[in-house]
């Protein structure tokens, strides 16, 4: 992420770019990884003696944007992005995601300065080099996006939340409590997520809480029951007549998803430490 710079920093240029400019930015990335060969693998590459030579995608193109993205008008890229919104641009990201590698073997075609046909690539370090790349641009846009390591665009987090989203989880932490907290963090940071969404993703994570509270029952003694009394008291998990429903859902739903996701790293990492002892 490129750091603000003097007239950002003093408020005298607009903190996001446009969605036009962000095609800009993305078109632009897009062709400097073409040119390099990192997209021949899955969708092909141009010779002058062969042709198009299809890649793993197929020989049409448009079909495989079709079937993984329901949509048509997509290809090629240069011809149809002016009239993409901001959904299809956020497929088209993440679609290129999964479609690309980094060129490790090729062959140099020499005659006419064809170019290099590659023939082993490493795609774990050709997607991280894309999402490294489109995430300056995605960073710089409206409010702030970001592809994230599984490849779906989510909104920026704030820095300072950084450090428990991307959290290492302990050894000890059972699959049907890592699954639903990642699947939580996904949920809640979706691009246009619903208030509803927000919810659901709160309520796996109280959820979460509640299957190890067995384990941490005795650090905490009678008080340990506070934990669980704001998903309880604020109509999170369960309905009754006493439960407070009147509150700012974009301020609460935001903190008590902080909440619950740094209260479940703090007690798997104390069940990890009892294990240890």
């Amino acid at each position: 992420m490129d750091r603000p710079y003097y007239s950002q920093r003093a408020g005298k240029v607009k903190n996001g770019l446009s969605l036009d400019e962000l095609k800009q930015g993305f078109l632009a990335f897009y062709n400097d990884f073409d040119r390099d060969g990192y997209f021949q693998q899955h969708l092909g590459y141009q010779c002058v003696d062969r042709g198009f030579v299809p890649g793993l995608a197929g020989k049409e193109l448009h079909i495989d944007l079709l079937v993984a993205l329901r949509k048509t008008n997509l290809w090629p890229f240069e011809d149809t992005i002016a009239s993409w919104t901001e959904d299809d641009l956020f497929d088209v990201v993440e679609y290129l995601y999964d479609r690309v590698s980094m060129p490790k073997s090729g062959n140099y075609h020499d005659y006419d300065n064809c170019g290099w046909h590659y023939y082993k690539f490493d795609q774990a370090q050709g997607r991280a080099s894309y999402r490294a790349r489109m995430n300056r641009v995605l960073g710089a846009y409206d409010e702030g996006f970001e592809l994230s390591e599984t490849g779906e665009v989510l909104s920026l987090a704030d820095e300072g939340l950084k450090p428990l989203l991307e959290a290492e989880f302990p050894a000890i932490t059972p699959e049907n409590v890592r699954g639903p907290m990642l699947a939580a963090i996904r949920k809640f940071r979706r691009h246009r997520a619903t208030a509803e969404d927000k919810l659901g993703a709160i309520r796996d994570l109280a959820a979460a809480l509640e299957f190890i509270r067995p384990q941490v029952k005795h650090f905490f003694d009678k008080d340990e029951s506070d934990m669980f009394n704001l998903a309880n008291n604020f109509a999170i998990r369960h309905n009754n007549g006493k439960q407070k429903e009147r509150y700012d859902n974009e301020i609460w739903y935001s903190w008590m998803f902080n909440y619950y996701l740094a209260t479940l790293h703090a007690t798997l990492r104390m069940i990890a430490r009892q294990d240890q002892a």
